[in-house]
């Protein structure tokens, strides 16, 4: 992330702040002196507020998170407009619609209407009405598109709010507080910093000095979400990686065709199982011959005694 040099931000007069009659006491500490009955803002102050936003902004977007830009001072619109097309976040450039954090759900049922108006305009259906109809259901569509178009892709509660000049953004920032959003502001010295998380002390009426510092901001939220991305494919590489790996297949089943275990031998009669193994009977195939060895052996016998006799 780039830093911003002490006299990048002189020539860009962010160290203008306003007159001494409006300044709020509690902007004392980011106060460098005072010129020209006009109070000068400590530089020191807003380098280190913006390094510290710069920071936080890259981790939160690395993490998956939002960020909601809010800026509705007529010539800051284009910048804070500028910032969210850049980052794909949200933005709020016209009049904060209360209940934008804290109803969200009656401002997603307003931006549902907005797409069935612009269905409506798109396959002609809204011809079949009546001419006074048209024409206000046409203003019905270009007001909620006027307020609710730069929060159309904003899914859920955003995970932080950058807000140019918070004492005009004051709702804003009562509703962030109330939902506890993270708060980065860029204050000017007539502003309360009290409930800002992360102050950015700095002229916030000059175009100059407010694109500096939200570019400043733009770019470290595209870093972050490039950290963001690169995360997402490590993680599809490494889980394809683990999917691929030798040796971890699944173990089969009896399920995929696996040929079938061979079947067990019946089990013998339970006399012949208690019976000893050297009382065992031959088969009945194998009786036969032996009855025809025990004959033959008496049959050898007499001859036997014949021959001794005739010696």
């Amino acid at each position: 992330m780039e830093t911003i040099s002490i006299q990048e931000l002189i020539d860009a007069g962010v160290h203008f702040g306003c007159r001494v009659s409006r300044w709020n006491p509690k902007m004392a500490p980011y106060i460098h002196g005072r010129r020209n009955s006009i109070h000068v803002i400590d530089l020191k102050e807003t380098v280190r507020g913006l390094i510290r936003a710069q920071n936080f902004l890259y981790h939160l977007v690395a993490e998956g998170s939002q960020i909601l830009w809010v800026g509705t001072k007529r010539q800051i619109k284009g910048v804070i407009s500028d910032a969210g097309q850049r980052t794909g976040m949200p933005v709020v450039t016209e009049r904060w619609i209360g209940g934008t954090l804290t109803n969200f759900s009656v401002i997603r049922s307003r931006l549902r209407r907005l797409e069935e108006l612009e269905t409506m305009e798109e396959d002609g259906t809204i011809k079949q009405y009546s001419k006074k109809a048209i024409a206000s259901l046409r203003r019905e569509h270009r007001k909620i598109d006027r307020n609710l178009s730069g929060i159309r892709e904003m899914s859920g509660i955003p995970g932080a709010m950058v807000v140019v000049d918070p004492g005009r953004e004051y709702n804003a920032v009562r509703e962030a507080r109330k939902m506890g959003l993270a708060v980065i502001g860029m204050l000017d010295t007539d502003c309360d910093p009290t409930g800002i998380d992360i102050v950015i002390p700095g002229n916030d009426d000059a175009l100059r000095s407010v694109r500096l510092l939200i570019e400043a901001l733009v770019k470290s939220v595209e870093e972050g979400a490039a950290a963001h991305r690169e995360n997402l494919a490590a993680m599809g590489a490494a889980q394809r990686t683990e999917a691929t790996v030798p040796g971890d297949e699944p173990r089969p089943t009896r399920s995929q065709n696996l040929p079938p275990k061979p079947a067990e031998p019946a089990a013998a009669p339970a006399a012949e199982e208690s019976a000893p193994a050297d009382e065992v009977k031959p088969p009945a195939n194998s009786t036969g011959e032996a009855e025809s060895s025990e004959e033959s052996d008496e049959v050898a016998a007499p001859a036997t005694r014949s021959e001794g006799t005739s010696a």
